[in-house]
């Protein structure tokens, strides 16, 4: 087995679905009605978009896949769009107990805001059987997104679950394991996420995420978004915790190590939608952690492969390579300059 250092590559699991994006011209009232003004279908789930927008990213890296899929027309899709793309299929299992799983993802046009609808299907049949890292010599796994694995998000009576044994499966073979939320109300929200940060090398959460999971809401300055960080990182064991937000991320190690990046100040006129942002941000961030990046040149690289899928209503259709999304920081400015890492309390 390669150690972390011989290893190269990015495998990603989880969630893997077809994205049917809808712009709608504005939310509605309940009992009444919006115009759908465009729709395109697309990948979707954390892990997929994360392997679709590294492809872009930094063509040349190693991706593969793990996941579960229906034996239908949506199941075929992602096979072939991922075969496309360069993606390693040959990990995924197809099953006729549920259909592959998609969601209605509602963009409202003039705000960039969106609402998903999702139908869990076979990823709510996805379980550690499924996932065999004897068979890969990647040096990252993604994982995601909990809160959207029924399987893997059982807790046990020891306070694990499926996701977090996953996780230290990965780990255990050699790679480097990292791991990713939805922001969904769950009632085990705070078990489930702090059970995969015992397990995991890096875990992503949005502000709301990270308001789940320490009970407070948390504003989206930097010096919020780097106090949640620091906090939940010390509920671990060792991991990194890497909170994201539109108007900035925090970086934060057990040990208090911390640093703050502000978003792309985006105009509004280049912002057709928001959806895969986060997955984008992430997309981002493990291009630097698989290059060994510093941890600023990673949560900056992130920032800006965030704002370029902005560009665009569909999670990765917008990304372009990493050399061409730095660009943005210089051609638009970035967000919280001032916002700067300071000594621990």
């Amino acid at each position: 087995m390669p150690d972390r250092n011989e290893r190269r590559g990015v495998l990603a699991g989880g969630n893997f679905l077809v994205d049917d994006v809808k712009v709608i011209d504005h939310w509605p009232e309940q009992d009444t009605l919006a115009s759908i003004l465009s729709q395109s279908s697309s990948n979707g789930g954390g892990p997929y978009n994360v392997l679709k927008d590294l492809a872009v990213l930094e063509p040349g890296i190693p991706l593969s896949a793990m996941c579960l899929l229906g034996d239908d027309a949506a199941g075929r899709w992602i096979l072939d769009d991922c075969a496309q793309a360069g993606i390693d299929t040959s990990g995924v299992t197809v099953t006729s107990a549920a259909p592959t799983s998609y969601t209605d993802a509602m963009t409202v046009r003039d705000t960039g805001r969106r609402t998903f609808f999702h139908q869990r299907g076979a990823n709510a049949l996805l379980d550690v059987q499924h996932f065999d890292f004897t068979r890969t010599s990647a040096r990252i796994f993604h994982l995601g997104y909990l809160m959207l694995l029924d399987k893997l998000d059982v807790v046990h009576p020891d306070r694990s679950t499926g996701a977090a044994r996953l996780l230290a499966g990965a780990r255990r073979h050699g790679l480097i394991a990292t791991v990713d939320c939805v922001s969904v109300a769950h009632p085990d929200f705070r078990t489930i996420a702090l059970a995969a940060l015992r397990e995991a090398d890096v875990l992503f959460v949005n502000e709301f995420e990270a308001g789940q999971i320490l009970g407070s809401r948390i504003r989206p300055d930097c010096d919020a978004l780097r106090a949640a960080a620091i906090e939940i990182a010390r509920l671990g064991d060792g991991a990194r915790v890497v909170l994201h937000s539109p108007e900035g991320a925090a970086s934060a190690g057990a040990d208090g190590d911390t640093t703050v990046q502000g978003s792309v100040h985006m105009p509004p006129e280049r912002i057709a939608g928001a959806t895969g942002a986060g997955d984008a941000f992430a997309a981002g961030y493990l291009l630097g952690l698989h290059e060994e990046l510093p941890e600023p040149e990673r949560l900056h690289l992130a920032a800006c492969t965030a704002a370029i899928s902005l560009t665009d209503p569909t999670p990765s259709a917008g990304m372009q390579a990493a050399s061409t999304c730095l660009t943005l920081a210089d051609q638009y400015g970035l967000r919280s300059p001032s916002c700067q890492a300071r000594p621990l309390p």
